[in-house]
């Protein structure tokens, strides 16, 4: 697994889409915190706060993970190579965890530079390091378990299909919908008694709790459980190609 993890790794840095995608959500990030004149620019906004950046970053996720994720199964089954995977000695879960685990390190990678935001935050606070570090702490933690979450996705996404732009496409929608949908369908108050838990069914209700700096362990459990369910339904998908 560690052989295929680090193929995994070294296919994404040789290539232009690793560094295109650290580079898209920097700038991305970039401009809304800083130069762009929004409610998110931390200069215009007066306060020591890294708000705007947990706001912003999970809907760049919505379209940067997938375009990590949709080539992970999608392109072995378009050149073939799918099948010499699975006569190598590893187990199926070992081979979806080797492709998972690469693809969510390259998300980190792109994450880790913002900490270049926290620290430029806590400098500029008067007086300086007036910020919420606890907070920021658990917004940090949150997006992690979000991407790892949208990793998880667009893996499954991936493995269902051997065309990139349907993955692609097919893992947007997805994860829109876990992140979004549910929040949706609870504000239009159709269910009654039922909309609260239908509102902790989606990712942004335990995204938003964890963001408040308290880490509990029913967001944690529910993180853990999605990733788990969607590894689980890729390992479906992989393992019904020996049939």
């Amino acid at each position: 697994m560690y052989a295929l993890f680090k193929k995994e790794i070294g296919s994404f840095l040789s290539s232009l889409i690793g560094y295109l995608v650290m580079g898209v959500f920097l700038l991305i990030t970039g401009l809304f915190l800083w130069v762009l004149p929004t409610d998110f620019n931390i200069l215009d906004y007066g306060f020591a706060s890294l708000d705007g950046l947990f706001i912003i970053a999970p809907y760049v996720f919505l379209f940067l993970v997938p375009a990590i994720t949709m080539r992970s199964f999608a392109e072995e089954q378009r050149l073939g190579t799918m099948e010499w995977l699975l006569t190598k000695p590893l187990t199926d879960l070992q081979l979806i965890l080797g492709k998972y685990l690469a693809s969510f390190v390259l998300v980190v990678l792109s994450l880790l530079p913002t900490l270049v935001y926290y620290f430029s935050v806590y400098r500029l606070g008067l007086p300086v390091g007036n910020l919420d570090s606890g907070g920021a702490a658990g917004s940090f933690i949150g997006l992690l378990f979000l991407s790892a979450t949208f990793v998880a996705i667009g893996i499954f996404s991936s493995s269902i299909t051997d065309n990139q732009l349907v993955a692609f496409i097919l893992a947007v929608v997805l994860s829109g919908f876990m992140f979004i949908g549910f929040d949706l369908i609870y504000s239009l108050s159709l269910f009654g008694p039922l909309d609260l838990m239908i509102q902790q069914l989606g990712i942004e209700a335990h995204y938003r709790s964890i963001s408040r700096g308290v880490i509990d362990t029913r967001d944690l459990l529910y993180f853990m459980s999605l990733i788990v369910f969607f590894l689980g339904l890729t390992k479906l998908t992989v393992s019904s190609r020996k049939w």
